[in-house]
């Protein structure tokens, strides 16, 4: 092979382009419908049509692409479907904003038009967020991609749903939800942000009926007393029970109301008395229903007061609640302000304070489908969580379900396929001719129907992904063939609304959980080990560190750091110059990769390829390299199997950069000289040769685009990619093989890399120059050490640089005069200074340096013994100072011990 044919200089962005095009064009990564290999699949958790690329997708995608690659070459029939989901309250929120912005409203432009906005933009801007996945690699099938509101799947949400309701799990009725004012929309749980508020409590006297007294009750939101049906105590609790029964008389209101009690009221907070609003709170709502009090919704859609408020109509709600409070004030009921810190949950489309309101909704009755998945969980382990303290997180969620809110007051989704006669008589059809043909048998030919204006939550038709994707209700040779998935990658903080749901619709449509297991992952904090958001503005952009470093560095850096299924990483990055040590560093390993791959290369002269080994003729070091090879490979299979994916990574680095790079390379280079015997030289090139194939495939899935560069031109002596040769993505794993595996010629090199390293520390600490050969004793009272030491001297002679070696039952004490002396286990290791060290001048260095370093130590110990400097100065900056003290007390040491060994 000519070494001209490997450049000097890996170019990262110029080879990933190549290769992602080339494998995606040349249909590498297409699924087969049919096939006799066991099927492997993932589907995407599908990004927001919306979205770009973040550091969490990036994180995500990379986890799953691995699983991917490694069961793609390990022979399976590999599917990773990918997709966007609509996303529903975000490209409402775009276009309200485009409409508002010409001074027009929704209203004015009307459904249709609106409907046709929406798709416009989904054409021309929807496909940012899969050129980004592109970017990163990701070795997706895209013949299969799937968007939530393309026909097929549309087709699948309205089946599920006319499925739902003809079998009574779908119904409508009036319901305490989640209310955005802004939007005057319901909204889930995962479309609220929580947010911590410095408020105020407010309490306020409400005076008994019969005017004997009063009690105190307090509330963060004082309007809602306006809707008050009840104040609540503790049955146990002494100071309240004989006030049960009787009535309160409402102020303002001047509405009589009972006292009630209940085992929720905590005697301990406050006053240990409640307000009770069924109408405004999901506690008080419950509350209501078990004590059935009279539900008072005193808000209307926009958040303003409604009839139900007496004085206070058309007031917006926080305009009531500070003319509330002056009210009872007014009136001597206010008992206190206090300040107040909770938590108060936002719209995170519409950015404002979401209410608990009473609203006409559609729900699914969720326990029927709840019962199936918990019975899945609790008798098969289905599905198993990775790691499995999730296990329990899932099972609570499923026992603590109720009723699912699943409709929305927008225009882009799916429309509920609801028709309402004159008498309000609802129709649920898959079609309106079926809905017409149903109305027309009740009423007859006259009937006029107007369909439900809401949609459905975007949750509904992402609880069906897995099967609907394959086809569902269609029974598809996909479906037959890739249904259940294998895997779910997912986040830990959508176990709730996503994972549950697919579990309880895929029971119920499929009759089987819709994955085998659940790997759930950590999070990318930040360098600050924050957690990124778009509030804290601290995100970090994926494709700003892919331009600097290369896809594969932040694939391989992202891996690295994590430390166990599931746990959050850090990543480190420098805002000021887009700059990130962490990938830096993974960027180094690529171009490591690559300049052993060229000195590999360059040292072949073989056609192409790695040939056959011939193991009669391989010797030590090669024994060594490849039982540690085969140990990698067991390993790393081993890791990959049981999503230990940033071990396994750190397995890949130990083996490739320490036992390959900074050993076997440099153990076998003077075996790879012109003049050396030509058949050690070809044993080596073939064991070089094999390793390096198997680095490459066993990297591919972590690092797929430089891989598979220097693959090609190993086998082939080329990078161009062809037609009419394979490619890296698709060759086989590295299976284990256990032939190869010796422990104990292991344990033996252990022993003798211990050793170089001891000499080569010993030759830096005096100062010997590089040039320089020295004469080295090693003595051990192991006849077995000494055994071994001899085996392995020529590798000893050769990497630490040594003239003469004398290995040692034992030495005469004037062995150690003028000479450094270190230990590597029970091995004792003695270069001689004579001849290429002056002692003299060495000593006195080491003596100027150790006078400069305790003055340092003094200076350092004075400030942190200063109180005042401790308590005056920044936190980091005493921290700092201390772990600069310990350093310089270590080096104090180090230096003290050389000098006794100099001055014997």
């Amino acid at each position: 092979m000519s070494t001209t044919e490997l450049p000097k200089q890996y170019n990262p962005l110029e080879s990933e382009a190549k290769w992602q095009k080339y494998w995606e064009e040349s249909g590498v990564f297409v699924a087969a419908s049919e096939s006799e290999k066991e099927p492997y699949c993932i589907m995407i958790p599908p990004p927001n049509v919306t979205g770009s690329l973040h550091m969490g997708h990036a994180f995500q995608e990379v986890l799953i692409d691995i699983l991917i690659r490694y069961h793609r070459m390990r022979g399976f029939n590999t599917l990773w479907l990918p997709g966007t989901d609509h996303a529903s309250i975000a490209v409402q929120t775009i276009l309200d904003k485009q409409i508002k912005a010409e001074g027009k409203t929704n209203q004015e432009v009307g459904r249709e038009k609106f409907l046709d906005r929406a798709w416009k933009w989904k054409a021309e801007s929807g496909g940012t967020i899969v050129s980004q996945l592109r970017r990163l690699g990701v070795s997706a099938d895209w013949t299969r991609e799937r968007f939530t509101m393309d026909e097929g799947l549309s087709n699948s949400v309205t089946e599920a749903f006319v499925k739902l309701y003809e079998a009574g799990l779908i119904y409508r009725g009036e319901y305490l939800v989640n209310w955005c004012p802004e939007s005057q929309s319901a909204v889930s749980d995962l479309e609220v942000d929580s947010k911590e508020v410095n408020g105020h409590l407010w309490h306020f006297r409400y005076p008994l009926a019969d005017g004997s007294g009063h009690l105190v009750v307090a509330t963060t939101r004082p309007e809602t007393m306006l809707g008050d049906t009840a104040v609540a105590v503790n049955p146990e609790d002494d100071r309240y029970k004989h006030l049960i029964g009787k009535t309160i008389m409402l102020p303002i209101m001047n509405r009589e109301i009972p006292i009630i009690a209940d085992q929720y009221v905590d005697p301990k907070f406050g006053s240990g008395c409640v307000k009770i609003t069924p109408a405004h709170d999901p506690n008080d709502f419950e509350m209501g229903k078990r004590h059935q009090l009279p539900l008072i919704n005193i808000l209307n859609k926009n958040g303003s007061i409604n009839e139900n408020g007496g004085e206070f109509q058309g007031q917006d709600r926080f305009v009531a609640r500070k003319n509330v409070v002056a009210k009872l004030d007014e009136m001597s009921l206010l008992e206190k302000i206090e300040d107040y810190a909770h938590t108060v949950p936002y719209s995170e489309r519409g950015k404002v304070p979401v209410e608990p309101l009473l609203s006409i909704q559609w729900f699914v009755n969720i326990k029927p489908l709840s019962d199936f998945a918990l019975e899945q969980f609790d008798k098969q382990n289905s599905p198993t969580f990775v790691p499995d303290r999730w296990g329990k997180v899932y099972r609570d969620w499923l026992i603590r379900l109720k009723d699912w809110c699943i409709s929305r007051q927008l225009w882009w989704g799916h429309q509920i396929p609801a028709w309402y006669a004159p008498d309000g008589t609802i129709f649920v059809a898959r079609t309106e001719a079926e809905a017409y043909e149903q109305a027309t048998a009740k009423f007859g030919e006259d009937v006029t129907l107007e369909r439900d204006p809401d949609v459905l939550d975007t949750w509904f038709s992402s609880g069906l992904w897995p099967f609907s994707t394959l086809g569902w209700p269609v029974q598809t040779q996909d479906f037959e063939t890739f249904y259940p998935t294998s895997v779910l990658v997912t986040g830990f903080d959508i176990i709730f609304f996503w994972v549950a749901r697919m579990t309880m619709m895929a029971g119920y449509f499929t009759g089987k959980m819709p994955f085998h297991t659940v790997y759930i992952h950590g999070l990318v904090r930040d360098e600050n080990n924050q957690k990124m958001s778009k509030s804290k503005n601290n995100g970090i952009d994926p494709l700003v560190l892919i331009n600097k470093y290369g896809t594969d560095a932040l694939r391989y850096s992202l891996v690295k750091e994590v430390t166990g299924a599931g746990q959050d990483i850090r990543l480190d990055y420098n805002r000021k110059t887009d700059e990130s040590t962490t990938v830096e560093t993974a960027r180094n390993f690529a171009n490591k990769l690559w300049n052993a791959s060229r000195f590999v290369m360059m040292n072949l002269n073989l056609e192409h390829g790695a040939a056959a080994l011939q193991v009669e003729d391989l010797e030590l070091a090669d024994r060594w390299i490849l039982s540690r090879y085969a140990q990698t490979v067991l390993q790393v299979r081993e890791q990959l199997d049981a999503y230990s994916m940033g071990e396994a990574t750190k397995s890949l680095y130990e083996f490739f950069w320490g036992d390959f790079c900074d050993w076997y390379i440099e153990l076998v280079k003077s075996r790879l000289q012109e003049e050396a015997n030509p058949n050690s030289r070809a044993t080596v090139q073939q064991t070089l040769a094999f390793v390096l194939d198997g680095i490459l495939r066993l990297l591919h899935p972590f690092m797929p685009h430089v891989t598979e560069e220097i693959w090609q031109l190993l086998t082939y002596g080329t990078s161009e990619p062809s037609s009419d040769l394979p490619v890296l993505a698709i060759q086989p794993y590295p299976e284990i093989d256990t032939t190869h595996i010796n422990e104990e010629l292991e344990e033996q090199f252990k022993l003798i890399i211990g050793t170089i390293r001891t000499i080569r520390n010993l030759r830096a600490e005096a100062e010997i120059k590089p040039s320089l050969k020295v004469k080295v004793i090693l003595q051990s009272d192991s006849d077995r050490e000494r055994t071994l030491l001899e085996f392995g001297q020529s590798y000893i002679l050769d990497l630490a640089r040594v003239e003469d070696l004398a290995i040692l039952a034992t030495v005469d004490e004037s062995a150690t005069e003028e000479a450094i002396a270190g230990v590597v286990g029970t091995v004792q290791a003695i270069v001689s200074l004579v001849g290429v060290v002056d002692i003299a001048q060495l000593v006195t260095k080491l003596e100027r340096t150790l006078k400069k370093l305790e003055g340092a130590i003094a200076s350092s110990q004075g400030r942190l013994n200063n109180e005042g400097y401790v308590k005056k100065a920044p936190p980091e900056v005493v921290a700092t100072a201390r772990a600069e003290l310990e350093e310089s007390l270590k080096q104090q040491e180090i230096l003290k011990a050389r000098l006794a060994q100099l001055q014997k």
